[in-house]
């Protein structure tokens, strides 16, 4: 053999050699993998940082920010430091949501997006076909059932043969002193999701016992009403008798809730308010508004920040670390972020060092853990039901307190 082509054939082997053992210690994956290479993991985030109506998640940013920089802090995941490129925003249009997914997977080149937190999911679709790990509120049918979309406390749109979250009805029956012989008014905007909340929460109030008085989604979602007198009036006349039911739940953002609690105040109402949005001490700078929510119990899928637990004291300090060291209000989008950021990093741990879409699949199919501030979670439990866990906040003399403990409550079929 001439001596070139044996020097070239010694060369190849070499070559072989390499790559093998590069392939056998996981360094493939900073060649052959989206967004993976030797030392960093590239994640994004879509998130509704502006709204017509003025309501904004923009916090989700920070929180996911803060758990990523905790994680690098503490050397990464399986050596690897996390390259957070920060949110996109979406501005609660599904175009927008759909070109932000494009960009972070065409152009960013991310390995997943985590958090995802909007009213539209669009790119949905595009995500899972893609095959990006994708976290975040599963608040929308998508994190349901597509093999690389999760939600960060399961799933909380449930599709025929999951399961209901019965976290708000069980915790108002626990305000009320039980659900017997009470009343229940719902209502929603006029979407597709306004639609499907009433839907699900009216078969929720129903198997807690509660009266379901008045359950309907018209509320205009494009224009915010500069009246609510209409709906007021007939929701104070749904309960037995023409009488105003015992509990008022409103299934739509801050902004409207603000409008329509205030008109259910000067009408006299003095049941129960409740909403699933208004944890947000930054609510309460305006005196009209902390007046309009005063009193009203507010839902939480997670542990209040007034609980003095190991895991609220570190995601305390994850935020004020996040913020510059300084101290910032807490609200429930900084929870939503760190926690999808969390669910990420824990299924990426256990992919090991060798992280491939397909080994974080198999990391996620059979993953569990206990004790987080979204209670314990387990997949894939959590593509069919939420994790069950929540609690119910009352804010009183501009403060907020708990008012129902975080537990975690037997979850019923849905149908």
């Amino acid at each position: 053999m001439p001596r070139a082509l044996r020097v070239s054939a010694a060369a190849f082997a070499l070559f072989l050699v390499t790559a093998c053992n590069s392939a056998s210690t996981g360094g493939s994956t900073s060649t052959s993998v989206r967004g993976v290479t030797a030392d960093t993991i590239k994640v994004g985030g879509i998130v509704s940082m502006t709204t017509a109506s003025g309501y904004s998640k923009k916090d989700t940013d920070l929180g996911a920010r803060a758990r990523y920089d905790r994680a690098n802090a503490e050397g990464g995941i399986n050596g690897r430091k996390i390259e957070y490129l920060g949110a996109e925003d979406d501005g609660q249009d599904p175009a927008k949501n759909l070109a932000a997914a494009r960009k972070l997977v065409q152009q960013d080149k991310v390995f997943a997006v985590s958090p995802m937190s909007s009213v539209t999911f669009a790119g949905a679709d595009f995500l899972d076909t893609q095959k990006v790990p994708t976290v975040g509120w599963g608040t929308l049918p998508s994190f349901c059932g597509p093999a690389h979309l999760y939600g960060f406390n399961g799933c909380l749109v449930p599709t025929p043969g999951g399961t209901l979250n019965q976290t708000w009805p069980e915790g108002l029956a626990a305000v009320l002193g039980g659900a017997r012989g009470r009343s229940v008014a719902l209502i929603a905007g006029d979407n597709d999701a306004g639609k499907f909340g009433i839907r699900t929460f009216t078969q929720g109030f129903k198997a807690a016992g509660f009266q379901v008085a008045y359950a309907k989604a018209v509320v205009p979602a494009t224009s915010m009403p500069s009246d609510w007198s209409a709906y007021t009036k007939e929701i104070l006349r749904s309960g037995p008798g023409g009488r105003a039911p015992d509990a008022v739940v409103s299934v739509m953002q801050t902004p409207y809730n603000i409008g329509l609690f205030t008109a259910l105040k000067r009408s006299g109402y003095e049941g129960v308010i409740s909403d699933p949005t208004d944890y947000d001490p930054g609510l309460l700078a305006k005196d009209a508004t902390k007046q309009a929510l005063d009193g009203v119990h507010v839902l939480l899928q997670f542990q209040p920040f007034e609980a003095d637990t190991p895991a609220m004291r570190r995601f305390k300090d994850d935020i004020k670390n996040a913020s510059g060291g300084t101290e910032v209000p807490l609200n429930m989008h900084m929870m939503t972020g760190y926690m999808s950021a969390d669910l990420f990093l824990s299924i990426a741990a256990k992919a090991g060092k060798d992280l491939t879409v397909e080994s974080f699949q198999q990391a996620a199919d059979g993953f569990s853990d206990t004790g987080t501030l979204v209670g314990d979670r387990a997949l894939p439990k959590g593509k069919k039901e939420s994790f069950g866990c929540g609690a119910l906040v009352r804010l009183k003399n501009g403060r907020y307190e708990v008012a129902v403990p975080f537990t975690c409550y037997p979850p019923i079929p849905f149908g």
